[in-house]
């Protein structure tokens, strides 16, 4: 019996990304329109561009996804669509309830960001063929992760806003470097840890049920924690502080397994938590909110913690409804603290379906990291997916006052082009690495057999490979 084996590529799955990215746009314009007709008994009649510009640039990328990465995860966009959408949503929202309308308004200008973020994202599909090439460049993004943490200390290009001084400014327009920082150190953490990680999993001295690593393979934690004490001290930034050091920490116990180092990096940071607490009076402030907001002394000093929980609060399970809350008592209530906004008009239902979106798009991280077939490309997706994992983490936690305010934004939904750009750049580099990761191996077609047994019958089975 001759064999005939019949490969079968396996399906892209672009068909069930289009369909996904139809559903969030719906989504979105449904609850555009819900909002608008609440406040103002009418349907918007910049429905139809704000609807078209977002499918065009939606079906933009996909159209691109097909051309150069044909089989990347099929849920990352329409995910990232979704709350990218539910964030432009509110912001028009709270643009209604302050009476911001057109040009003016915030949620103008965040479409204007969400385009040149969609068009940086198409830029690095079409650039960067394959993620591995990333590698060749790890301590050129050493340097310059380095160079944009420290950029907002440079005299007369910084700003301090809010007691932090992580913000630049050129004219009339503000940036945070820090949120492309984080995807410089990220590459580069990937690529040092493939580089040393037999040396820092295998060798170390074991005391109980730890194997502790020796003193000479602690230099790469103690930079990261002294880049972190820098962060800390010049910048006051806890929340980028606790980001990098914790980025760091995660993609070095991926790469070891060695629980040793998580250990050693929650000690280290608590020590320089505990420095910053006992020097600046900002990190005091911040401490003492998040201990009782709702103390007189608490409500002189800011009202802003207290006034997002009575907000969600009122919203209950269901929400108030869209358009039916007064999110816009709370100070940024369209950036720091959407998430609440969000939850006081659509309730804990609402929200938790949000953070179903957030544990999706996680789990797709997780699931690419899983399948990629290189070890540069594996550090490199559980990196990226963990810091939009721990920055969400930050966020709501400080919003719920689980852990201190930070400052940090909602990833994807907050006001803010810095951190939309940069979460985009994330979600488009997940995506050429989950397109290395599904797409089938080049296979070399296996011998024909020189001939049959003589007299045999001749039969032909097929077998299909998935």
């Amino acid at each position: 019996m001759i064999t005939t084996v019949e490969r079968v590529a396996p399906s892209t799955r672009r068909g069930v990304e289009l369909l996904l990215l139809l559903v969030a746009i719906a989504i979105v314009l449904l609850a555009w329109v819900s909002v608008d007709l609440t406040r103002t008994g009418a349907v918007p009649a910049q429905i139809v561009p704000v609807g078209g510009g977002l499918l065009f640039l939606a079906v933009v990328v996909h159209v691109v996804l097909r051309w150069r990465a044909a089989y990347a995860d099929p849920l990352l966009l329409p995910l990232t669509t979704c709350l990218n959408g539910l964030g432009l949503v509110m912001i028009h929202r709270l643009d209604l309830a302050r009476n911001k309308l057109g040009a003016d308004g915030d949620a103008y200008r965040q479409l204007i960001w969400t385009a040149l973020a969609v068009a940086l994202a198409v830029a690095v599909l079409v650039v960067l063929r394959d993620h591995r090439i990333l590698r060749r460049f790890t301590y050129v993004s050493m340097a310059a992760g380095f160079a944009l943490l420290l950029l907002p200390l440079v005299p007369l290009l910084g700003q301090t806003v809010n007691g932090s001084q992580i913000w630049i400014r050129v004219g009339p327009l503000s940036f945070q470097p820090g949120e492309l920082a984080k995807i410089a150190l990220a590459i580069f953490f990937a690529g040092y840890l493939v580089q040393t990680r037999d040396v820092l999993s295998l060798a170390g001295r074991r005391i109980l049920f730890f194997t502790f690593p020796r003193g000479r393979d602690l230099g790469p934690i103690l930079v990261a924690w002294l880049l972190a004490v820098l962060i800390l001290v010049f910048e006051k930034d806890l929340g980028s502080a606790l980001l990098f050091f914790g980025l760091f920490v995660a993609m070095l116990y991926v790469a070891t397994e060695r629980v040793s180092w998580i250990a050693i990096g929650l000690v280290l940071f608590g020590l320089a938590v505990a420095f910053a607490l006992s020097t600046f009076s900002h990190f005091q402030t911040r401490v003492d909110l998040w201990l009782d907001p709702f103390s007189p002394t608490s409500l002189r000093r800011s009202d802003q913690l207290a006034n997002g929980l009575w907000g969600m609060a009122a919203g209950g399970l269901t929400g108030t409804g869209l358009g039916q809350g007064r999110p816009w008592l709370t100070s940024f209530a369209e950036s720091d603290f959407i998430f609440a906004s969000l939850g006081e008009e659509l309730g804990l239902f609402g929200t938790v379906a949000i953070l179903v979106l957030y544990l999706l798009f996680v789990e797709r991280g997780v699931r690419t990291a899983i399948g990629v077939r290189d070890g540069f490309g594996k550090l490199l997706a559980i990196g990226l997916t963990f810091s939009v994992a721990f920055q969400v983490f930050i966020v709501i936690g400080g919003v719920t006052r689980v852990i201190p305010l930070t400052g940090l934004t909602t990833p994807f939904m907050s006001l803010g082009g810095s951190a939309l750009l940069a979460n985009w750049i994330i979600m488009t580099l997940l995506l050429r690495i989950s397109d290395q990761a599904r797409r089938p191996m080049a296979e070399t077609p296996a011998a024909a057999p020189q001939s049959a047994a003589p007299g045999a019958a001749e039969a032909t089975q097929v077998v299909r490979l998935p």
